[in-house]
């Protein structure tokens, strides 16, 4: 007996890894990451249930400002140098309003369960290469605080100067790999 499961590799070129984070408490700094891979593997004719492994070199943070991508990338936030890569393992579930990513979460040496809230966009084929695609778009909120990330510099008014809270937001544009046939014992 064999088990047919579809692998997606996730396309850069036509992905996106945002974030958003408060500044001072009254305005947002967003960022994106420029360098990840990821692979989604299921064995159903759609997604539910399938496994998604990730990876981002957090060196490719970018907040458009030099400065401040230098201080995020230090000891004081992400600590590149010791802790290069940020990982997530989970899987995604249909849900009644769309889908669910749940998973761990690693972020400088420390895992954290979860959640992101999905959306399937769909599937369709590229007219250069004919390769059957699918995009989700996927978002929540995470902690920097649970992953040991506790700079806590105040304002002159006590306000933070970079808040805890982490706005997540994800556009992410998968490629169909060809088909792997696996012996199920």
């Amino acid at each position: 007996m064999e088990n047919t499961q579809t692998k997606w590799a996730v396309d850069p070129q036509h992905s996106k890894l945002q974030f958003k984070v408060k500044h001072l408490a009254i305005a947002n700094v967003a960022g994106t990451f420029k360098i990840f891979s990821g692979e989604v593997e299921t064995d159903k004719d759609d997604f539910d249930g399938a496994s998604i492994a990730f990876e981002i070199d957090a060196n490719s943070l970018s907040t458009d400002h030099e400065i401040r991508d230098g201080h995020l990338r230090s000891n004081l936030f992400l600590d590149v140098e010791k802790f290069p890569k940020i990982t997530f393992k989970g899987s995604l579930h249909k849900k009644a309003d769309g889908y669910e990513v749940s998973g761990d979460l690693t972020i400088r040496d420390v895992t954290n369960r979860v959640k992101l809230a999905a959306e399937f966009n769909g599937i369709g084929k590229d007219n250069a290469f004919k390769n059957t695609r699918a995009g989700f778009e996927a978002g929540g909120k995470i902690n920097r605080k649970d992953f040991g990330i506790t700079f806590g510099m105040l304002t002159e008014s006590g306000g933070l100067v970079v808040g805890e809270e982490v706005k997540l937001s994800f556009d992410i544009e998968l490629i169909k790999l060809p088909i792997n046939t696996v012996p199920v014992s």
